[in-house]
């Protein structure tokens, strides 16, 4: 498996990690079943594309990446589908996120 691959593999586990809790609110506590059977096919997708991503990348680079772009992007769906804006110290908080994934992908090394 290619580089490309891995990174192909982290953005689908991102994506699919977007959807699953995105509607998790949606699932009323697993109380509706079409949502809740949605979640958990997802969040499954995502754990094995996550898994086909760390073959190739360095786990804590996969992780951290999958991790801070997955909050950023939840927050952001919670900001525009049910109006929950973060204060001005979460906004900070996210900033920081995204710088961090920033850093440790262009400037991080493992040996």
């Amino acid at each position: 498996m290619t580089n490309l691959s891995g990174y192909i593999f982290l953005l689908l586990a991102i994506i699919l990690g977007i959807s699953a809790n995105g509607f998790l609110k949606s699932t009323n506590g697993f109380t509706i079943v079409t949502p809740t059977i949605f979640c958990i096919i997802s969040i499954v997708a995502c754990i094995f594309c996550l898994s086909k991503a760390m073959n190739v990348i360095p786990v804590g680079f996969t992780y951290a990446t999958y991790g801070g772009l997955t909050i950023t992007a939840i927050t952001l769906f919670g900001i525009f589908k049910y109006n929950q804006i973060p204060n001005f110290y979460g906004v900070i908080g996210i900033a920081l996120i995204i710088i961090g994934v920033i850093l440790l992908n262009t400037l991080g090394k493992t040996t």
